[in-house]
């Protein structure tokens, strides 16, 4: 393996670590000060829960500008202007922000089946693109967003933002080290127990055909009669997101693959069920699914394992796994921790299974091999805590900002993008089709299991 690196090569990479301290220093924030000419003027398309969060976490760094903003509901344009001031132009339709020669970076916050038209439009508008998790609704929309990314020379950066934290960068520099012998299990959970988890998100009392552009939000999607809940908790139906894997499963996996530079998993199988939100959904409530990963020069061969549950009785919980023989890596509440245990001194053995004499001579072997000396086995754990109040979402807008004004690439573009979303739909293809599916983590394409 590449990355391989001998005991004595991981003793010196965390040495005099206990010495020092845990919180992990984040990235050193940009100037206040920026010049006119260098600021950038933003635009949001979709200012619902995330949309606005994003807006928020964007406008902390130094020189990012709103000056637009589209939504299908008349509400969500008033309070934009409540928000960030009258003078910021508002639309329903998201094709007169990209007419805007005022906008240099669009972040797209729609419901997933909107994601890749608008981000496509957006780049052959001269746009660069912050587009939200999944990239992708569908697999074929991704190499169309790849080809129009390559095309138009603009920054697409997808928006789930584990490649920028400090907490992931530390996960991966460890993984690096050796700091857990062979990786064979990665593990990974996001449990829920709220309305809001499970995406009962609140209706206006002033939705209606006349505040709602409905056939805009359908736009490809099945034409239904003018329905709400379907706007406002479209995470809830096919026709709109992508269910769990889209919306949990691929921030997994982009954490999955930027600390393991990993391309991807060779097959999916996943199980789950409506358990406790029988309101009307039409996606599962509790998922859980297996990939197998193969052995590539980054890392070898392992397991994935993946569960949601929105019904988690035990409250809300998000922990990462990394799991090898040496020591495990676990990533939760903003932090990283390296757990190792030391081997036994000893096998075991189990000779008192075999006759006396045989059992007496085995011992005697065994104990001059093995001397009889119990010994204390130390506790190794160290944790590396990102700052109070660190915010990932707010360094992964600064390093699209930065990709956008120096025009280097990203980490999580459109390649990027796609070999995370992809995986995490396998799993509602294997779900909604009963069966495992093949994937092929180079071409990000499905494959038949026939292959594998």
């Amino acid at each position: 393996m590449t990355i391989r690196r001998s005991r004595r090569d991981f003793l010196e990479a965390v040495a005099g670590v206990a010495a020092a301290p845990t919180i992990l220093r984040a990235k050193p924030r940009a100037a206040q000060k920026v010049a006119a000419s260098d600021r950038i003027r933003v635009a949001i398309v979709g200012m619902g829960i995330r949309g606005q969060q994003d807006v928020r976490s964007a406008l902390r760094t130094p020189g990012a500008e709103l000056v637009a903003a589209a939504d299908v509901y008349d509400g969500r344009l008033t309070l934009a202007k409540e928000l960030w001031g009258g003078q910021l132009f508002t639309t329903r339709d998201y094709r007169d922000v990209l007419a805007r020669p005022d906008v240099d970076a669009v972040i797209v916050a729609t419901p997933d089946h909107w994601h890749s038209q608008i981000a496509i439009d957006a780049m052959q508008a001269r746009k660069d693109v912050y587009v939200e998790k999944p990239m992708v609704q569908q697999l074929d929309e991704g190499r169309r967003i790849i080809e129009a990314a390559r095309q138009t020379g603009r920054i697409l950066q997808a928006g789930s933002q584990h490649v920028s934290s400090i907490v992931y960068a530390k996960a991966r520099e460890l993984f690096r080290a050796g700091a857990i012998g062979e990786l064979n299990l990665v593990e990974a959970w996001i449990n829920r127990n709220s309305p809001m988890g499970a995406w009962q998100y609140s209706i206006p009392p002033d939705a209606s055909p006349q505040t709602i552009d409905w056939d805009r939000f359908l736009g490809h999607a099945p034409k239904r009669p003018f329905d709400p809940v379907r706007l406002f908790r479209w995470r809830n139906y096919r026709d709109y997101g992508t269910g769990i894997p889209g919306d949990l499963f691929v921030h997994l996996f982009t954490g999955i693959h930027f600390v393991l530079d990993a391309l991807g998993p060779t097959r999916a199988i996943a199980s789950g069920g409506t358990r406790y939100w029988n309101d009307g959904r039409d996606v599962p409530d509790v998922m859980l699914a297996i990939y197998d990963y193969p052995k590539t020069s980054t890392h070898p061969a392992f397991t994935l394992s993946l569960k949601v549950n929105f019904a988690e009785g035990a409250g809300d919980n998000t922990t990462f796994r990394f799991v090898g023989p040496e020591g495990v890596l676990t990533i939760g509440d903003n932090s990283v921790t390296l757990s190792r245990r030391p081997p036994a001194k000893e096998p075991g053995q189990t000779s008192d299974t075999f006759a006396k004499a045989t059992e007496t001579a085995f011992m005697k072997e065994y104990r001059a091999k093995y001397p009889d000396r119990p010994e204390l086995q130390p506790r190794h754990d160290e944790t590396y805590a990102a700052p109070p109040r660190y915010n990932s979402t707010e360094d992964h807008f600064r390093n699209f900002f930065d990709a956008v004004r120096t025009r280097r690439p990203v980490v999580e573009d459109a390649v990027f993008g796609l070999r995370a979303a992809g995986p995490a739909l396998l799993a509602n293809h294997s779900y909604f089709e009963n069966r495992q599916i093949g994937w092929d983590a180079e071409k990000m394409t499905r494959t038949s299991m026939e292959s594998h």
